[in-house]
């Protein structure tokens, strides 16, 4: 098994490959929009350091949590070794974010369950197809709105699953070539009941998910790391850590006052692997809103109308 290690931001799972969660705006659902700057990590806290605090659950999964607000979103930035590459698979809720399976440890590529690090530097929701996915955003649980609930109907797990496999030995070099270095590929874009959070799926956004072009044998199926990352509301955080959440921006006013652009990356030579059947029919969160809204109004014009 590969070491999971966190230092500062980063989360590290083996010798090279490690990720960030970015916080940045939910965009709105109203049409599709090109990928949000980030707007700084996300603070990881051990869940070994607060056992005496943390959910049951929590022990036995271990890992990591991360605090995010209501209806706040999120994007994942990969970093790892041009030379030597890895394959990732990310789940929410246990529920894989590029295929809508359920996540297990297997590798396969029809469809394809797994991203290559490089060259897929970042993940900012679930895997729609037409080179566009769905935003994270967060949820809390037990209300209907996050993908594992759409998905298999109960909301169990909640958080982020991410499991990251080495390849075969002799398929890459174990060192980088001395002519070129490291080569790094991040960007940086532009307590009663405490609630934990899952993630739904928010507005369209253009983003490629890039099939994987060494092909399945490269992967070493039984060579991998893996690490579960709750998700906590800024309530619970402040009781688990005595520590205030960092704020959160709320609109889209934040962008104009700071000046933040909104950019594409200029992958137009990559290809785009096909929707996900399951993730493909996941409702938005504003769509989920209005038919509940429906619903109420219907039951008020009832009261109102016994007879009708």
């Amino acid at each position: 098994m590969l070491k999971v290690t966190l230092s500062g931001d980063r989360i590290h799972i083996g010798e090279r490959f490690s990720v960030s969660f970015q916080r940045t705006l939910r965009i709105p659902n109203d049409g599709i929009y090109p990928l949000p700057p980030g707007l700084g990590a996300f603070p990881i806290q051990r869940v070994a350091d607060y056992l005496d605090r943390v959910p049951p659950h929590w022990r036995e999964q271990g890992g990591y949590f991360i605090p995010m607000y209501q209806r706040e979103a999120l994007w994942l930035g990969f970093d790892g070794a041009s030379f030597k590459p890895n394959a990732v698979k990310i789940a929410i809720g246990k529920i894989n974010a590029i295929s809508g399976e359920a996540l297990d440890e297997t590798l396969h590529t029809d469809p394809q369950n797994y991203i290559v690090c490089p060259d897929q530097p970042w993940l900012d929701g679930i895997n729609a197809g037409d080179d566009f996915i769905r935003q994270f955003v967060a949820m809390p649980l037990g209300q209907g709105y996050t993908v594992e609930a759409q998905v298999t109907g109960t909301e169990e797990f909640g958080g982020i699953q991410i499991l990251v496999y080495e390849p075969k030995p002799g398929r890459f070099p174990d060192q980088p070539p001395q002519t070129r270095g490291f080569s790094s590929f991040e960007i940086d874009a532009p307590p009663a009941a405490p609630m934990e959070m899952g993630l739904g799926a928010g507005g369209k956004m253009q983003q490629k998910i890039y099939p994987d072009s060494y092909g399945l044998d490269v992967w070493d199926t039984e060579n991998y790391g893996s690490v579960f990352v709750h998700i906590v509301n800024s309530e619970q955080y402040r009781e688990l850590t005595n520590l205030e959440p960092p704020p959160t921006p709320i609109t889209a006013q934040v962008y104009a006052q700071y000046k933040l652009p909104w950019f594409a990356l200029y992958d137009e030579a990559q290809g785009d692997l096909p929707a996900a059947d399951k993730l493909s029919k996941i409702k938005p969160i504003q769509d989920q809103d209005n038919h509940s809204v429906d619903i109420a109004e219907s039951q008020i014009e009832k009261l109102h109308h016994p007879h009708a």
